[in-house]
């Protein structure tokens, strides 16, 4: 088994003994991912042109160390294949696909999926905001989501990734 391979396996194990907060796909979205095998890590899809969601991924990408995640702007073209028009339409909210590709996580619980993926401390923090109820978790979410242009600002363009990010990057 070459390197690769055996990353993709062990995000694959890591990510399905993780708690179950989901939503389940419909048959559209269960269409589209079998039509991309070749998609073997979790996807985080997010606004590309809110300064907080860049600000984000760039966090994620910095303490992404094992390179366990995919990234993907909601306005790019593999949100369109992988992804209901609802959750599209709804930028306000980042939306992360496991590794299965059988359910999509959103808002707080999106945000968990992706801490438990990161270094130390972050994972632990991930489990901390877990303990947090998720109407509660979703509450300052859709708080911080509804001012994130005014606070953040908003780009006109989504975030060009640097030659070392490229392969990280859905378009």
């Amino acid at each position: 088994m070459n390197k690769s391979a055996a990353l993709d396996q062990t995000v694959q194990n890591n990510t399905s003994e993780l708690p179950q907060e989901n939503v389940s796909l419909s048959a559209r979205q269960t269409e589209h991912s079998a039509m991309n095998p070749d998609i073997k890590k979790p996807i985080l899809f997010f606004d590309g042109i809110c300064g907080l969601c860049n600000s984000s991924v760039d966090f994620a990408l910095v303490r992404d160390k094992n390179v366990r995640l995919f990234y993907s702007p909601l306005q790019g073209e593999t949100a369109k294949q992988l992804l209901s028009e609802e959750d599209i339409q709804h930028v306000d909210t980042v939306v992360f696909r496991p590794t299965d590709g059988n359910h999509l996580y959103r808002r707080s619980a999106a945000v968990v999926r992706l801490l438990w993926l990161l270094t130390f401390p972050w994972n632990f923090y991930g489990w901390i905001l877990w303990c947090i109820p998720l109407p509660i978790r979703d509450l300052g979410y859709r708080l911080i989501a509804g001012s994130r242009y005014r606070l953040f600002g908003k780009h006109e363009t989504c975030r060009m990734p640097t030659p070392e990010e490229r392969s990280r990057f859905l378009p």
